[in-house]
């Protein structure tokens, strides 16, 4: 046996290992090695895989950890529609459900049971898997056609890649699972998002739904989210009951709600919703309510769908958490970008377990609207479970004080503040503190700089000490300046200093972010980074360049152009970029179309089923070289790439009389252009 054949053999059995203890530690949560046991065998993976590229595998747990940005997302048809839930709050609605569903059961011959599951509180995803493998995974975005977000779903360590050898799984098999992000991990996540002085997620949903659909899946594969799955939308047939089919579920290797439960009539349903209510506070996820469906599988087409939702299943959603506090101060907080927001300062108030004593008022327009005075009591609610906001004041016949009143100059600077639409604004951007520590925290992110340490905390005492009067002067901060700062000594503040020195070659896309331009977050960072290269580029486009950059219109490019332009930001960014100092590098991911290029400037869709790559890779390479992708064939395509299985986009093509190219010539093009398409993977 050759030396190859051997790491070929070692490889699929490393793989078959690691993903028998991922499935162990993440969906039956019951490891069986040890942390370093689990990191050794990964490593000798990676070894034999970095030695052997050819013997890479889509389904490989390498590939977990995020491979570059994608360019944007494509989208896909779902096996069959992801139709949303109809629901209610109200035991009555309840009632009446079950009463329509037992008329039309019995005229067609059905006895009525009941599955029931705790009703996650996140993205409703379909996976698709041929021969065992996930080859997509898609949105439910309007229930019959999604965004395709595989790169970021691959980093979800519950979702197998791989179903369990010798389950039984049917080759192609489509899925509908829940992707969530834990509570404990939530609140990290927003934590870090304010001290970069970005908006936290207002719930999980939202947290799952914004992670997920990051075009960077490094991005996502850093937030631990989870999934459980729940239906089947296409593959095996012969399944009778929910019960039946989660069964299935967990045999194939996908994570199953252990709180999953069956109850004859309503009144085991509501017996069951109020296990959950009491539970809701200990689970590690957020749910917001109970799915009911018909336990029968095959009797749910009988029963069949309105134009939104099934007749066969309905939601028991749970009340708002909702409770009266008291509002003691509402004080004016200054944002980086200069928003000044009315935050109001509450007696504490426990709801759901969480201790609430601000919530942000949002902006003037709203605390007038809402009539919010201090010594008001108010209704206070965690929107989607989380947020506190305050809903209304309630009238308890007290003497009222005076309605809050913005103030006419900054809280942090003393410069007049000026309005924006609903917004008031402090315009002193360059001297204002407030401003300053929040474009610090915001340069240090992870998105940005991704500088350790360089928190709001840090960032405020820079500030507050004088060290740090002006962005470019983080980088003359020595060790004992920083040792001398609360919560430092020696060892941290030297490696403080050191994460801010190996920031002074950042990728491109990075510095563009970290700078806070506005309308510019992570995905037209890389946009910018791609299409520029350097950063000098970026700083001398005018406002019909930015303009010509697709996905950027004429109010994101002026804002852009204003920014960069501006005399005090260009002399902040003059002394950023002097010799010495920042040296940023075009992203690893960029690629520089040649002007010859036959792809530059020309639209392209993929049909079918490409052999020696993914439609995404595909994608991804046309745009990396000048071109653009497309999910549909229309007059201004130039060529379609039709691999097996072109069905009615090869029709229409042909029809509008588009160049239609098999694989083979899309890789002839790319050599031409001199890109060598990935290898092709066994």
């Amino acid at each position: 046996m050759s030396v190859t054949s051997d790491a070929a053999e070692r490889a699929r059995a490393l793989r078959r290992e690691l993903s028998r203890h991922d499935h162990l530690y993440h969906v039956l949560d019951q490891p069986e090695i040890s942390d370093e046991a689990y990191d050794a065998l990964l490593a000798e993976l990676k070894g034999i895989e970095e030695r052997h590229p050819e013997l890479v595998t889509p389904d490989s747990p390498t590939q977990r950890v995020g491979g570059g940005p994608v360019a944007g997302f494509t989208t896909a048809v779902h096996a069959q529609p992801m139709l949303s839930l109809d629901s209610s709050a109200k035991e009555g609605d309840l009632r009446a459900f079950d009463t329509r569903l037992r008329r039309a059961a019995s005229a067609a011959g059905i006895d009525v049971s009941y599955s029931l599951e705790p009703k996650i509180d996140g993205l409703s995803v379909e996976l698709v898997y041929v021969g065992g493998v996930l080859g997509r995974a898609v949105t439910r975005g309007d229930g019959v056609t999604g965004e395709v977000i595989t790169p970021g779903v691959r980093t979800i360590r519950s979702v197998p890649l791989r179903l369990l050898e010798g389950s039984g799984y049917p080759d192609e098999l489509s899925v509908r699972g829940e992707i969530y992000l834990p509570i404990d991990a939530f609140d990290d996540v927003n934590e870090d998002l304010i001290n970069q002085g970005k908006q936290p997620f207002a719930n999980p949903r939202n947290a799952a739904a914004g992670t997920v659909r990051q075009l960077d899946p490094k991005l996502t594969a850093s937030r631990p989210l989870r999934i459980f799955c729940y239906d089947v939308l296409a593959g095996p047939t012969g399944l009778q009951s929910q019960s039946e089919l989660l069964e299935a579920l967990a045999r194939w290797g996908f994570p199953v709600n252990p709180l999953n439960a069956t109850a004859q009539d309503v009144e085991g349903i509501l017996d069951y919703f109020g296990k959950m209510e009491e539970q809701r506070d200990e689970l590690p996820y957020e749910i917001d309510g109970v799915v009911i469906k018909l336990q029968d599988v095959p009797a749910r087409e009988r029963i069949g769908y309105t134009a939104h939702h099934p007749r066969w299943a309905y939601a028991l959603k749970f009340q708002p958490r909702k409770e009266v506090s008291q509002v003691l101060k509402i004080v004016a907080s200054v944002g980086r970008t200069g928003v000044v927001t009315p935050i109001a300062l509450l007696r504490p108030v426990n709801l759901g377990g969480v201790t609430v004593s601000r919530a942000n008022l949002h902006n003037v327009d709203d605390l007038t609207r809402k009539d919010i005075r201090e010594g008001d009591h108010v209704r206070v609610e965690r929107a989607g479970d989380v947020i506190p906001q305050v809903v209304e004041r309630v009238e308890t016949g007290d003497e009222r004080g005076e309605p809050f009143r913005m103030p006419t100059n900054c809280p942090s600077c003393g410069t007049q503040l000026t309005r924006s639409g609903p917004y008031t604004v402090c315009p002193n951007a360059l001297e204002c503190p407030a401003q300053l520590i929040g474009r610090i925290t915001h340069f240090g992110s992870r998105t940005g700089l991704d500088i350790e340490g360089l928190g709001e905390r840090t960032a405020r005492q820079l500030v507050e000490r004088g060290l740090v009067t002006r962005l470019p002067q983080l980088f003359d901060l020595t060790v004992d300046q920083v040792a001398e700062l609360e919560g430092f000594a020696a060892i941290s503040a030297r490696k403080l200093v050191d994460g801010i020195q190996a920031a002074r070659e950042p990728q491109l896309a990075r510095l563009l972010y970290g700078l806070g331009i506005p309308e510019v977050g992570s995905a037209v960072a890389r946009t910018l980074a791609r299409s520029f290269v350097t950063f000098e580029a970026v700083r001398s486009a005018s406002v019909e360049d930015l303009m010509a950059i697709e996905g950027i219109g004429e109010v994101m490019a002026r804002q852009i152009h204003g920014f960069l332009n501006e005399p005090h930001m260009v002399e902040s960014l003059d002394e950023l970029t002097a010799p010495g100092r920042m040296a940023p590098k075009p992203d690893e991911t960029g690629r520089v179309a040649s002007e010859n290029s036959a792809l530059a400037g020309k639209t392209f869709v993929f049909t079918g089923a490409l052999e020696v790559m993914s439609r995404e890779e595909a994608s991804e390479l046309v745009r990396g070289l000048g071109g653009r992708s497309s999910g549909s064939v229309s007059a201004k395509t130039d060529f379609l790439v039709a691999g097996d299985g072109g069905g009615s986009k090869l029709t229409k093509a042909q029809d509008l009389g588009v160049t239609v190219l098999d694989e083979q010539g899309f890789i002839d093009m790319l050599k031409e252009a001199g890109v060598e398409p990935p290898a092709k993977t066994a």
